[in-house]
């Protein structure tokens, strides 16, 4: 294809998939597509130990990072924050409230143990810090979530001849974005899983590109509720380059999400993927639960905690409930969630990634010779 995605990647089919699973990454890319390494939750040796894994099993094809600095969190400004320092300023009302909706389910809460040094959840040292070993690896991309990227993580971008991503979900964050010196953009809608914004996708894709055409030529990538190579077809028509994709790779063998999630993706509807503070303390769209309802909608509830406070109760809470659940615990599985987007509609079984990047690709071809065939006489 002559997608000038395909030109900066050195890819044949414009598809990133974001994943947290290296098995998914390293399929997608081997199948002509392009995986991008959700790294955020790692420390500098766990993603050396990753992307050396990758290396060796993406046959040379290439692949990216994806990190998350946001530029607005409840410690922006403060230095060397520790996961446990931030463990004593959750106030006692929220530790109990999340205690006894534990316990309502059968589910034992456990705090794991932090090291005094493990800084906060999405602190921007630490994911500079990854970006310097991600360098030391074939990487053809770099992209950042929830804000500008920092200068540093643009510098090092262009010092290393590596694009620089950052995703947006509305037409100023874009114009932000472009003035800042990014890439590539990927305009994300509303229906995206994970931190998405109130825009559909539909909307602010061809918003995007008419605010930035008169500025600077950046690529867009849609994202958004994309599950499908028609999808992909209709975005590109109006104006894409391509797409980054999420939610669909969560459905396949390879992805690290748990058999019962993806037994509740395969029964959800569209409907049942909601936008929460509950896990993260910014909204983030995800399967509906009774953790999400019990933030968002209970009466008694003390509340979400800003980002990354609510991270913190989440955390330990979710790793209680998904041992619960693949332990036996019938009553867990109502709290078992994940982030996905409200194409999490259109998952109706589970499949290899590969098979999967060459349903998009058919898809895509079907949706083309469709549009063609509209212009015949």
């Amino acid at each position: 294809m002559r997608s000038p995605i395909c030109t900066m990647l050195g890819i044949e089919f414009p598809l990133l998939a974001f994943s947290h699973c290296r098995d998914v990454v390293a399929a997608v890319s081997r199948a002509g597509g392009f995986g991008m390494f959700g790294a955020t939750a790692h420390s500098p040796e766990s993603l050396e130990q990753e992307l050396a894994w990758i290396d060796a099993h993406v046959d040379g094809k290439p692949y990216g990072i994806d990190v998350l600095i946001p530029e607005n969190m409840s410690t922006s400004g403060e230095r060397d924050v520790t996961w446990n320092s931030l463990e004593a300023r959750i106030p006692q009302a929220h530790r109990d409230y999340t205690r006894d909706l534990l316990t309502r389910y059968g589910i034992t809460p456990v705090t794991r143990e932090v090291a005094d040094d493990v800084p906060q959840p999405f602190d921007g040292t630490r994911a500079l810090e990854l970006l310097d070993v991600a360098f030391r690896h074939p990487i053809r991309l770099i992209a950042n979530a929830l804000g500008v990227p920092p200068p540093a993580m643009i510098e090092r971008g262009r010092a290393h001849g590596v694009p620089v991503a950052a995703l947006v979900g509305a037409k100023e964050h874009a114009l932000r974005q472009v003035a800042a010196g990014v890439d590539i953009l990927v305009v994300q809608g509303t229906e995206a899983g994970g931190h998405c914004g109130e825009v559909s996708t539909m909307v602010l894709v061809p918003e995007v590109i008419k605010a930035i055409k008169d500025i600077r030529d950046v690529p867009v990538l849609a994202a958004g509720g994309i599950m499908t190579g028609r999808q992909m077809a209709a975005c590109m028509a109006m104006g894409a380059a391509g797409a980054w994709t999420g939610s669909v790779w969560l459905a396949t063998v390879e992805a690290e999400t748990s058999e019962i999630f993806r037994e509740k993706m395969i029964a959800a509807s569209s409907r049942d993927a909601v936008r929460s503070r509950g896990r993260t303390g910014k909204p983030a769209r995800q399967l509906r639960s009774v953790w999400t309802d019990a933030w968002d909608r209970a009466p008694q509830s003390p509340g979400a905690l800003p980002m990354p406070l609510q991270s913190i109760i989440s955390r330990d809470a979710f790793e209680a409930i998904d041992r619960a659940a693949t332990g036996g615990n019938a009553q867990a599985r109502d709290l078992v969630s994940y982030f996905v987007g409200q194409g999490v509609g259109l998952i109706d079984s589970v499949k290899s990634a590969g098979h999967v990047v060459q349903e998009f690709k058919e898809d895509f071809i079907d949706a083309v010779a469709h549009m063609n065939a509209l212009l015949e006489e």
